[in-house]
């Protein structure tokens, strides 16, 4: 059996994740022990067992992997960073999705029940952070400025929203795997005219935002305290469309704007967030959306900010208040 590590953190990842490989790097400078595994994994290479109702701590018992094993009950930290579960394409279509179900509650449920370590991020925080019209509610409650926007199933509503405010986008309300004619697709946020809109509007909600005339764009990682804010230049729409074209610069932001963003994850308990946001002409911030689990490992590679270094340091100490 393999060692069962003291105070390791759980880092739960697919295999193939350069952003994790260079949080764990900064772990093992410091000496904390890693217990990685990814939930696909289930079986053979990863092994779970967990009691209730036998330890004050609520649940106690491991996690195995082949070279490592942690106790639950003295789990530092999680690092749920990109997990994937299993799919049991060897089984049946019934006896895979109860398998899959199984697991979600067991393995997930299991690990969701620790709630002595830090978490970055729960899950379930994450969940409750994903919906674009919470987000943006939350965002205008705070005093963050944000673009009008209308998410509706009403092609009438949608019609004059676009007329009244001229240039608007359609942006997806959560990023859905889409495949067509056996190609995956991606969907942009994509500038949207009234004549475009039809009666096919009305099989599900949409989202249109009025656009933002910006100079730039400004990613932001936030981590426990921590704020790095990178400005990326590109002409584009989305950036996200075109890598190569992008240019990067390190930024400070207004106190009151690092006040609000941080006052916003702690309003869904979270210790970090990526939130991307627009600077205009008169050099104003737009509030856009905030991901839970953002990517951050390229802006890192590109400006040298310290973003995995920082996570280490939370995931040490197990404190998102520094």
């Amino acid at each position: 059996m393999p060692p069962t590590e003291k105070r390791p953190v759980l880092v739960a990842t697919e295999a193939d994740d350069i952003t994790a490989d260079m949080v764990i790097t900064e772990l093992n400078r410091r000496s904390v022990p890693v217990v990685r595994f990814n939930p696909a994994d289930l079986g053979a290479d990863l092994k779970v067992s967990a009691r209730f109702g036998t330890c004050p701590a609520g649940v106690a018992g491991q996690v195995r992997t082949p070279s490592r094993t942690a106790a639950l009950e003295h789990v530092r930290a999680v690092y749920w960073r990109r997990p994937v579960w299993p799919t049991f394409e060897h089984l049946d279509d019934a006896d895979a999705r109860f398998a899959a179900a199984q697991t979600r509650h067991g393995l997930g449920g299991t690990l969701y029940a620790l709630d002595g370590p830090l978490w970055i991020n729960h899950p379930l925080r994450n969940a409750a952070a994903d919906y674009k019209p919470a987000q943006l509610a939350v965002a205008v409650r705070l005093g963050l400025t944000v673009p009008p926007t209308l998410v509706t199933n009403d092609p009438d509503a949608a019609r004059e929203f676009i007329a009244s405010h001229g240039q608007v986008i359609y942006k997806t309300l959560r990023w859905t795997p889409y495949v067509r004619d056996g190609v995956p697709v991606t969907s942009w946020a994509t500038p949207v005219t009234a004549a475009e809109v039809d009666d096919t509007l009305s099989i599900a909600p949409h989202l249109f935002q009025a656009r933002v005339d910006k100079i730039a764009d400004i990613r932001v990682l936030v981590v426990g305290r921590r704020v790095f804010a990178v400005r990326i230049g590109s002409g584009l729409l989305d950036w996200r469309t075109d890598y190569s074209a992008l240019t990067y610069t390190v930024v400070d932001l207004p106190d009151h704007l690092i006040e609000a963003l941080r006052a916003y994850l702690d309003h869904f308990a979270l210790p970090t967030g990526s939130f991307d946001l627009a600077v205009d002409r008169a050099g104003d911030y737009w509030w856009l959306e905030l991901n839970p689990n953002g990517q951050w490992g390229w802006l890192e590679e590109n400006t040298g900010l310290p973003m995995a270094a920082a996570l280490a340091d939370l995931l040490t100490q197990g404190d998102p208040t520094r």
